[in-house]
């Protein structure tokens, strides 16, 4: 019970990726879920919080390499590398696609349940909403390997980026 396992002292945890932490990367999501239901304000308080988010996870990445690199050439490339590689993989991956995908979803469902039934406006909207955080964990998977697919094609061949690549 007391051991420590190779496998537990080699894999430092990571805030933003191995904790609760993680989900701030989808405040946005939530936020277009619930669009018909909240304020505009809300809505944007929600992109506030990912970018927050994405931020902070991104200075994180460059403290990182800083440490990992110390005093050898090219140190403030590494860094650089880290930083740009992740804040714009997780600006693309937890904050404008899935964004933009759940807005268009929510949307589609507002105008169809508003077309196809006879529901009440409210009820079109919960259901909407519900949809929309239905439609969350579905999405996930797929955005993240097509941002993987869209830098591994792009930027990261500009910075040969290999090994600081969003993980």
């Amino acid at each position: 019970m007391g051991e420590t396992s190779p496998e537990h002292t080699s894999k430092e945890v990571d805030i933003y990726r191995d904790t609760w932490v993680r989900f701030l990367g989808y405040a946005n999501e939530v936020g277009e879920a619930f669009r018909a239901l909240v304020p505009v304000s809300a809505v944007w308080a929600s992109y506030v919080v990912a970018t927050a988010y994405v931020t902070a996870d991104a200075a994180d990445k460059g403290k990182k390499a800083a440490a990992a690199h110390g005093d050898n050439p090219g140190k403030t490339t590494r860094v650089g590398v880290a930083v740009v590689d992740t804040f714009i993989w997780q600006a693309l991956a937890s904050v404008a696609i899935p964004g933009f995908t759940i807005n268009r979803v929510c949307a589609a469902s507002l105008y169809l349940l508003g077309r196809a039934t006879r529901w009440p406006l409210p009820v079109r909207k919960w259901t909407t909403t519900a949809i929309g955080l239905s439609t969350i964990p579905f999405i996930i998977t797929p955005i993240d390997r097509s941002v993987d697919f869209l830098l591994d094609s792009s930027l990261r061949k500009v910075y040969g980026g290999g090994g600081e690549k969003h993980e």
